[in-house]
Formats: C-alpha cells, structure tokens, sequence
C-alpha cells in the first residue's frame, strides 16, 4: 500500500533534515527518501526546490507565531525588539535558518493575523500605516540579514566556529589598519553583544525616520 503524504508533512520532514544536510542539500530526492517514497510522489505537491522552500518557510512561521503572540506590548520600541529577537532565536535553530526563510513567499494567509496586530500596535503609537508596514520590514530585515551573517561563522546549530572565521584571521592586518582589525573584532567577536547592538540602532533610526512628531513639535 503506497504511503500517503501531503504538503506538510513533506515541509515538517524538510525541517526535521536540515540541520543533518543544511540547504544546498536539501533535496526532494534526498526528503522522499526520508519519508520512504519516490521521489515523482512529491512532484505532485511541488513543482520545484523553490516551492517546496516556499511551504518550508511558512512552517517556520507558523512555529513561530506563538513565541510571537506572547509578546509584551508595553511600548513599540520593546514589542518590535522583542519580534526581532524570536525570528533571530528560531531561525539560528536550523543550519541555513535565514536562507531559507529569507526571500521565500508564504503558501497561506496564517502570518496575516500577527501582521494585523503589529500593524495595529504601531499604528496606534502614532505610525501611520505605511510607516509602520517599512518600520517591521527594516527590522525584519536587519534580523535575516544578520541571522544569515551568524550562520556563515557558526553552520550547524549548537557547533563550532568554522575555522575560516576565527578572531585571529579576521583581525590579523596590516599595523597601519588598527581600524579594520578593531573592525573585524566587533563583526566576528560577540555575535550576541552585536546583534543587540545593531538592533538598538536600528530601532532608533526606526523612530526617529518613521514616526511623526507629537503635533505641535517638529523634528530638530
């Protein structure tokens, strides 16, 4: 009797292998065979990688979105934050986590609802609502961007530094660029001081880019 599989199933069991074979090995003929079927069975739910990519990010966020909804809304600044770090956590959970999510469409409505409560938080703190759609993009942004930046210097979950990011290598200059090497002990040093960091930053270009001054005082 022949397996019976759909779509899910198929994203869940991609999750599942990529820590063992990361993106560039996962393959629909390497998750068939994990599931025990052939390969042509999951062509008839995916046309290619890209869509099975497509259904694996949208698992991702619907793994996501409980951490999300139990944010703290006591101000923006600490909610957007907050957002930043669980999409940052999850996707350092999984070899590849950012290139994978990264750049993919969602297959469902699902990230609608979260969505609608952001935009509604930040709306309601004075952004209006295009302001507030580019405020999470630019933090999400940032976050992926960062994520995918992390993942090059430590590939598997829980791992080593790969060798070719050691502070030594990334610091050793010449004596006349003391700024590049300083440079590069803040990029591969403390990855967690860093994201916090730019995070701050980036909330704060955020606010004073994006939100409209209080009526009757204008921007300096």
């Amino acid at each position: 009797m022949a397996t019976r599989i759909d779509r899910a199933q198929v994203a869940g069991t991609a999750l599942d292998l990529l820590n063992e074979v990361g993106l560039e090995g996962l393959t629909l003929r390497r998750i068939a065979k994990e599931l025990n079927v052939q390969a042509p069975a999951l062509y008839w739910h995916f046309k290619n990688k890209q869509e099975l990519l497509d259904e694996v990010a949208t698992e991702m966020f619907r793994r996501m979105a409980e951490p999300l909804a139990g944010l703290e809304r006591d101000s923006w600044q600490a909610y957007l934050a907050g957002a930043a770090r669980v999409v940052r956590g999850f996707l350092l959970g999984y070899r590849d986590g950012a290139k994978v999510f990264g750049g993919t469409r969602f297959t469902d409505a699902g990230h609608a609802g979260p969505l609608e409560e952001m935009m509604r938080l930040l709306v309601g703190a004075g952004f209006p609502p295009r302001a507030a759609a580019r405020a999470w993009f630019t933090v999400s942004a940032y976050t992926m961007g960062y994520v995918v930046e992390e993942q090059s210097v430590y590939p598997v979950p829980g791992g080593e530094r790969d060798p070719a990011y050691t502070l030594d290598d990334r610091t050793r200059w010449p004596e006349d660029h003391s700024l590049a090497a300083e440079a590069g002990r803040e990029f591969f040093g403390d990855l967690d001081a860093g994201f916090e960091a730019g995070l701050l930053a980036v909330v704060a270009g955020v606010e004073a880019a994006l939100l409209p001054p209080p009526a009757g005082r204008t921007l300096q």
